[in-house]
């Protein structure tokens, strides 16, 4: 599989400051997963799959302390942010950092729910991407649930020009010159795996997912829960 570039260390130490403008989007998205994931056991093993510096398991980890949490991401420099942060929570006990990507993670132990927010976007190819959720699914246990985020939208509608202005809008906090939303439609077309939400939604089926169901959409963020199939099932 073909793997994106990650951020470097400069880049890491910005980006909580840069994704301030889009954390309420984030927060409420994660305030949903914790509904959907509640009915886990309450040993629970949860697998975040490009933690990036850990919002999600910040999340979960408060909401359901007696969870574990393998924290997956392949930048160092990211990663060491997550660690850092959980050290100061005083959570760094129930979980482990591992540096890389998903194909370097042991298939040996299965979790009960893996997490995925704005991450299979930077693999371009459909196969790849394919593999990547087929990949999670195969770290789950029988039943488990999957909760991924992307940016999604069918470029080719007018209605994708106008949530992108929204959208461009909302992180400059100002009206988006037309020069800086070309260079951002562009950057989409060509360097994000941008689907229309229908056939996101198919690719996750297609890699062993049941269930898939879109809960959330904030302008281009668009999230879906899905399970493994249980046991009883795929006999």
């Amino acid at each position: 599989m073909s793997h994106p570039v990650f951020f470097d260390k400069n880049q890491a130490a910005s980006y909580d400051e840069r994704s301030k403008k889009l954390a309420p989007l984030r927060d409420t998205l994660l305030q949903l997963a914790i509904a959907i994931l509640s009915t886990l056991p309450e040993d629970a093993r949860i697998l975040c799959v490009g933690v990036g510096t850990g919002a999600e398991l910040f999340v979960l980890a408060k909401r359901f302390p007696s969870w574990t949490f393998t924290a997956l991401e392949p930048a160092g420099a990211m990663l060491d942010i997550c660690r850092s942060k959980a050290e100061e929570e005083g959570i760094a006990s129930r979980c482990v950092f591992h540096k890389g990507y998903l194909e370097s993670l042991p298939t040996t132990e299965k979790f009960h729910a893996v997490t995925s927010i704005l991450v299979s976007q930077f693999i371009l190819g459909p196969e790849d991407r394919r593999e990547f959720f087929a990949g999670m699914a195969e770290r789950l246990l029988p039943g488990g649930y999957l909760v991924n985020a992307d940016l999604s939208a069918d470029l080719s509608t007018a209605e994708y020009g106008r949530v992108l202005e929204a959208w461009a809008r909302i992180q400059s906090g100002a009206e988006v010159p037309p020069e800086q939303l070309e260079r951002m439609r562009a950057a989409y077309s060509r360097e994000v795996a941008v689907l229309p939400p229908a056939e996101l939604g198919r690719l996750i089926g297609s890699a062993g997912f049941e269930e898939v169901t879109l809960f959330y959409q904030a302008l281009l963020i668009h999230a879906w829960f899905a399970r493994c199939p249980s046991e009883t099932a795929a006999r």
